[in-house]
């Protein structure tokens, strides 16, 4: 791996992956927004400090963990602060867009005969709901990780049920949890600039890959088997 992760995926080398695993929040769906609102009325409900606009910016800085931290919750309180929020986003799932470009993305890879999944946090009703509302069959199967640091564990039963080895699935993710699970795990990562963590928390993980816009997916998925 080079001491930086390659914002243009072709000059990392290797062959395309087997399985493109997909987050769903700020990766595929772009909840950014609606994720920001329902934070904030947890905040009243749960009574930790709420996030204000101006903050955006600098939150999306820190890795998971710092953020609970900053929003002043305490670990035992995630799970069920995390349950309710799944509750709230999904009275607003029919808000809830793709990223730009991404249907496009999806379908292109679909065609050409990748195998498409989705690891995500959030409730398989509310990506099942998501998906159907915006016509996007591409994807072979949604898992999820009840807890908010377990995906590691989720990606090696995956690997385990679609008998690949870990370097022949990518995991596309936003969040430095993402990578630390991939990692963790042994897949290849793909992170994304447009979703709830910043570039400079991203690349100080190491990624294989730091992408800016969807279309580069295309370029992994088009190298030599």
């Amino acid at each position: 791996m080079n001491s930086s992760p390659s914002s243009i995926p072709d000059s990392k080398g290797g062959t395309a992956p087997d399985l493109f695993l997909f987050d769903f929040d700020g990766t595929v769906a772009d909840s950014l927004r609606i994720a920001h609102s329902i934070l904030n009325e947890l905040a009243v409900e749960f009574r930790f400090r709420s996030l204000p606009p101006e903050e955006l910016d600098h939150v999306r800085t820190l890795g998971t963990r710092e953020f609970i931290r900053h929003m002043g919750i305490s670990g035992w309180r995630v799970p069920r602060i995390s349950k309710r929020g799944l509750s709230l986003f999904q009275e607003r799932i029919a808000d809830v867009q793709p990223i730009a470009g991404m249907p496009e993305v999806l379908e292109e890879l679909h065609g050409r005969g990748h195998r498409i999944g989705i690891l995500t946090s959030n409730s398989e009703t509310n990506v099942l709901a998501f998906i159907a509302r915006h016509r996007l069959p591409y994807f072979h199967f949604v898992r999820t990780s009840s807890k908010l640091f377990g995906k590691s564990r989720e990606m090696r039963r995956i690997l385990k049920a679609e008998e690949l080895p870990p370097e022949r699935v990518l995991y596309i993710g936003d969040e430095t949890r993402d990578v630390e699970a991939a990692k963790e795990a042994g897949l290849r990562m793909a992170a994304v600039d447009w979703g709830y963590n910043a570039s400079s928390a991203l690349a100080s993980l190491d990624p294989d890959y730091l992408l800016t816009h969807p279309g580069e997916l295309l370029r992994i998925g088009s190298q030599s088997a």
